[in-house]
């Protein structure tokens, strides 16, 4: 009953209720548009030529557009030009001092980096919506198109970069003016949104004898599993304590006080695989339209299951988790602040014996956090790949799916308590990634 009266109190706070409404609005939005075709191509044909030749390099594809490339509609290119700017800005904030120096100069910086991001999103689908046009017209000596030609290719051009920037700003105005991260949470219905169907043909198959019970009922209980470490590892963090020096002053005495620093064992969230993914689509998905049998091959082996693929892939997501726990958290700068506090670490020197040992904690996290996220994004998908289940919902889809739900659920939860009302688990509060 106390679950069933903290939801309810959901309904009593009405901005709560308000924000929660307009973010699911604005997410059956982005569903609708993920089915409104794209002018001028035949997409049910497309659709089934594409689902027969990608494979799992386009069902990987379709994760995070919602179904919406394989049957090229108007949000074909999803938010991946998104996220792919952001990439190039953030690394752009270590190369470039200008840049760098913007980020640090808090919300007006931010803006303007936001701003370059938008920039970079359209120039990115340009050059992307320009080469699916290009590839569609090869594909099948033009079949799967009415008129080719410049007007196809300047239309197609204007309708999928359109389609990515009103994306764009549905994810913005909800992360503003709803709950929880808008651009995670469009990826999340995407994902969430390819479920029935999945079901639906597992049953299918389930029904035909094609697929045995207890292959099904395995693959249950290693969703389960997987689900479950990945809230271990999200929920878990590393308390370094932290005592502060009484203070005389007059005749009152402050500090004295102990606390901790929390430093989550995954501090870079579900950054890196969707970062890492993003960057081996953008080949693979070029490669695959170019009809040369060396460039072919090369687009089987970005595929996912492939030796090259996941080697990239676990490489990619280590790299990013650590630049991406770089930027987030500094240890010199937290050093410095206890410094300046009258804080410091039990048996730790003050200064640059504590950035140290901020950084060589901070490290083993890291690395703990990236072995985990390697796992639970290549193991379940390798195994799914090798029982040829027909759909693709492996470890990345469940590690975006969790982690944006504890996200969500966590900034419902501040709402419920900021309000003096309970939780949605009384035991203790829900902590999101960040």
């Amino acid at each position: 009953m106390s679950v069933v009266s903290s939801f309810q109190n959901i309904f009593k706070i009405e901005e709560l209720k308000r924000r929660i409404f307009f973010t699911f609005s604005l997410l059956a939005v982005y569903r609708i548009g993920a089915h409104i075709p794209t002018p001028g191509i035949d997409g049910e044909q497309l659709s089934q030529f594409l689902n027969d030749r990608g494979g799992a390099l386009m069902g990987f594809f379709d994760m995070f557009s919602g179904g919406a490339l394989s049957r090229v509609t108007i949000f074909a290119l999803g938010i991946m030009p998104y996220i792919s700017a952001s990439i190039i800005l953030q690394l752009l904030t270590v190369v470039v001092p200008a840049i760098g120096k913007l980020a640090k100069e808090g919300e007006e910086g931010k803006k303007k980096i936001m701003k370059y991001t938008r920039y970079g999103t359209i120039l990115i689908s340009v050059i992307q919506s320009f080469g699916i046009s290009v590839g569609l017209e090869s594909m099948q000596g033009g079949a799967f198109i009415q008129s080719p030609g410049w007007g196809f290719r300047l239309l197609t051009v204007i309708t999928l970069t359109s389609g990515t920037a009103f994306i764009m700003w549905l994810g913005e105005q909800i992360t503003e003016r709803g709950i929880g991260n808008g651009i995670s949470l469009i990826i999340f219905a995407g994902i969430v949104a390819r479920l029935p169907q999945a079901l639906i043909s597992t049953y299918q198959l389930l029904k035909a004898g094609e697929l045995s019970i207890f292959l099904l009922l395995f693959i249950m209980a290693l969703a389960v599993i997987v689900i479950g470490a990945i809230i271990y590892f999200e929920r878990g963090q590393r308390k370094v304590p932290v005592q502060y020096a009484k203070r005389v002053v007059g005749r009152k005495v402050y500090g004295g006080q102990s606390t901790h620093i929390p430093l989550k064992v995954n501090t870079s969230g579900v950054i890196p695989p969707i970062f890492a993914s993003s960057i081996i689509m953008f080949p693979a998905s070029v490669a695959s339209f170019i009809a040369v049998p060396w460039v072919q091959s090369m687009a089987n082996q970005l595929s996912p299951g492939n030796a090259l693929y996941t080697i990239l892939f676990v490489g990619m997501i280590i790299f990013f988790c650590y630049f991406y726990t770089a930027i987030v958290f500094n240890p010199v700068d937290v050093a410095d602040n206890l410094k300046k506090h009258g804080g410091f670490i039990p048996g730790i020197r003050p200064g640059k014996n504590t950035s140290e040992y901020l950084y060589r904690v901070l490290s083993r996290l890291t690395f703990v956090g990236a072995a985990y996220l390697s796992v639970v994004c290549v193991l379940p998908t390798f195994l799914i790949q090798e029982f040829n289940v027909p759909f693709y919902f492996g470890g990345t889809s469940l590690l975006i799916v969790v982690g944006v739900a504890l996200d969500t659920v966590s900034q419902v939860e501040s709402h419920l308590l900021t309000r003096s009302y309970d939780g949605l688990l009384r035991k203790g509060r829900v902590r999101g990634r960040r």
